[in-house]
């Protein structure tokens, strides 16, 4: 606000202009993502280039390298399962993961209108758009049952740790121990199906008849009967209280967790208010604090009694398992999904890169650190596991599980046994929360940015976009907040991200590999990363790797997995039982949504572009770099147009000095003896 004279030097009137520009940028003009550092100060750029790092090592690593790898390992032949699942890290997993990092720089577009590279292919955007979506409504249902557990984890000793008044008979502390003969006792009654009963009166002369304990755990098993961990009964009759509803009943909606489920919307804003530049903040703690508290379970894990023969359940390899296409498939699937490609948030998340980041050697470090984290949270998981089934003196394949009864059941029934047991169930479901968190952040951000670089009008608003999504999932996801909610959430999960995103990267794979031209691909991508990956690898010579995954390997990997899918297709399984019609049909509903906006949105650019047709295997004028003086550099494509806005950014302190004298004459912040001729570069 201080006057400024026509006398001052170049260098005090472009001091003037930085303090000038400082202030102006920094409110709201820029849509808050704007920084006055920001290469791209349209859509502004990472702060660092360790906040990108984090915020994609978070979005890769998520709660299925922690709840599912270990298991599909003990399933799949132990250690034998780590040479397919690395094959296809370097066949299917990495290629996919670092062509979508490619095409989210290059273009400086989230995933809705990075496609114009070949506009027939528009619909990808669509579909990944609508997978990230369908994601956000669920993932955090699952945040918010970790933090319902985290404060019940406040008490001594823990809510599970007895079988209570909400407990079966079948809960293990209700049991007691019996031989074959019930111990001879003339109350007991020993039945044919390896349990005995007791039969008598209670203290008030009432008759009574209950299951007082199994003789014999085997025999039990063949007629159904199962003894449950208290944990099991905890998260089935209180915390999720499944047992009380179904798909097609839900029941009731829970204040408590619907509590929980704001509150994790709540952390979830607060964290995106700012676009990336908060979020990429909070991912130096939540995508670093669970390899912290990993490494202290591990500790912990090795010291318990037991342990060893988890560990031997994990490792020892079954080399015959091998033979077996249903462990190639399992290896195929974890990988693809665990790098979470696919789903938009790579190209969303590597949008905001600066134009010369070496996006691939961040890509082949990200994948190499989300399969070695998967293989080490095994080692966690399996001590645990048997250290618990000695405690429960039985097998450690009678007690290993994936998925929520990992989470939810398995390791609290661990933990309650530890000394301390409070302070170690507080830190494994911070974990949860942490590991969920990342991933949360990049579903949203995905949707939010598809929208804005749809409609960019809208970006001086996203503060207030970002807040509107989270309330709209918020409410979808409420539905999930009932003793139902847990079969509604594996509905889901098997379906709104299984086939379409295998398909959604068939797609991707032809785009760039024949239709946009991998030859042209490589050049763009070495135009961003120089003639070296990660500073030694020659590209020149690399690229052939890349070329050949991106074009053949990939595309037939994931087809071969999709058709192999379909003909070992299973409906879903909710506690070993198949879901309710009702709930295959809602399932196939959310599969063909995906896939019908993904070609619905490329049958629209075939209309628009009916006149002529070749427009829709061709670049549009607007495809590559945002800004024109990268867009310049573009030398290996002729006609390549350089300025198709009709704006000249090519020396960028000329141009953002002319804007910030224009905003500045706005805003009656010079006199008029400051203009245009005074501000030099």
């Amino acid at each position: 606000k201080s006057p400024l004279f026509l006398n001052l030097t170049e260098k005090e009137h472009l001091s003037n202009v930085a303090q000038l520009r400082g202030t102006l940028l920094g409110s709201n003009q820029l849509a808050n993502d704007g920084h006055v550092d920001d290469e791209n100060q349209e859509r502004g750029n990472w702060s660092g280039r360790l906040d990108f790092f984090l915020s994609c090592l978070g979005y890769a690593v998520g709660l299925g390298n922690v709840w599912r790898f270990p298991y599909l390992c003990y399933k799949n032949g132990g250690g034998a399962f780590f040479i397919p699942y690395c094959i296809f890290l370097f066949l299917c997993g990495m290629p996919v993961f670092c062509m979508e990092l490619a095409i989210g720089q290059f273009s400086s577009s989230g995933p809705l209108t990075c496609w114009e590279c070949a506009p027939l292919f528009r619909g990808i955007g669509v579909g990944m758009v609508l997978v990230s979506s369908l994601a956000a409504i669920y993932y955090n249902i699952i945040i918010s049952w970790s933090l319902w557990y985290l404060f019940a984890s406040f008490s001594n000793p823990l809510p599970w740790a007895e079988c209570g008044s909400w407990s079966t008979p079948l809960c293990s502390g209700r049991l007691h121990p019996v031989t074959e003969n019930c111990n001879n006792w003339a109350n007991l009654t020993a039945q044919s199906n390896g349990t005995c009963w007791f039969s008598g009166r209670d203290a008030n002369g009432t008759a009574e008849s209950y299951l007082y304990g199994i003789y014999n755990a085997s025999l039990a098993r063949l007629h159904g009967i199962f003894v449950r961990a208290s944990s099991n009964d905890y998260m089935n009759y209180v915390a999720l209280q499944d047992k009380l509803g179904s798909f097609l009943h839900t029941g009731p909606l829970r204040w408590d967790m619907s509590l929980c489920l704001l509150l994790a919307w709540i952390i979830v804003f607060l964290s995106l208010s700012k676009g990336i530049k908060s979020s990429g903040k909070v991912v130096y703690f939540t995508a670093l604090f669970p390899y912290a508290v990993l490494i202290i379970l591990l500790i912990r894990g090795v010291t318990l009694p037991g342990c060893g023969n988890g560990l031997e359940f994990y490792l020892t390899p079954n080399v015959t398992k091998l033979s077996e296409s249903g462990v190639w498939k399992d290896a195929a699937v974890q990988i693809f999904f665990s790098l979470s490609s696919s789903w938009g948030g790579l190209i969303t998340l590597a949008s905001y890169n600066r134009f010369k980041t070496d996006c691939i050697r961040d890509g082949m470090l990200i994948s190499i650190c989300n399969c070695a984290t998967s293989v080490f949270a095994g080692f966690v998981v399996f001590s645990f596991l048997g250290y618990l089934a000695q405690e429960l003196n039985t097998n450690v394949k009678d007690v290993a599980q994936s998925g929520v009864g990992l989470a939810f059941i398995v390791y609290p029934q661990a933990l309650m046994k530890l000394p301390g047991s409070t302070f170690w169930a507080i830190l494994f479901f911070l974990m949860l929360i942490t590991l969920g968190l990342d991933s949360q952040f990049t579903c949203v951000e995905t949707a939010v940015t598809s929208i804005l670089d749809r409609w960019p009008h809208l970006r001086r608003y996203k503060t207030l976009m970002i807040m509107t999504f989270c309330i709209v999932v918020f409410f979808l996801g409420l539905s999930m907040c009932t003793p139902g909610g847990l079969q509604l959430l594996t509905v889901f999960d098997d379906y709104s991200g299984a086939w379409n995103v295998m398909v959604i990267t068939i797609l991707e794979c032809v785009c760039i590999g024949y239709v946009y031209g991998v030859r042209r691909f490589v050049k763009d991508v070495e135009l961003m990363t120089g003639p070296r990956i990660a500073g030694f690898l020659p590209w020149r010579y690399f690229r052939w790797w890349w070329m050949a995954c991106w074009c053949f390997l990939t595309p037939v990997i994931v087809g071969i997995t999709l058709v192999f899918s379909w003909v070992k297709f299973e409906p879903s399984k909710y506690d070993g039982e198949p879901l309710p019609l009702g709930a295959q049909v809602f399932g196939w509903t959310l599969t063909l949504g995906v896939l019908t906006g993904l070609f619905a949105w490329s049958a629209a650019s075939v209309w628009q572009m009916r006149s002529d047709p070749g427009q829709l295997i061709r670049p549009t004028r607007f495809w590559g770099p945002a800004l024109v003086r990268f867009r310049r550099e573009v030398t290996y494509v002729p006609g390549f147009e350089i300025d198709p806005w009709g704006r000249d950014n090519s020396n960028e302190h000329s141009n953002q000095a002319k804007k910030v004298e224009d905003e500045a004459t706005s805003h009656n912040f010079m006199n008029e003896a400051f203009n245009a001729d005074d501000v030099k570069a």
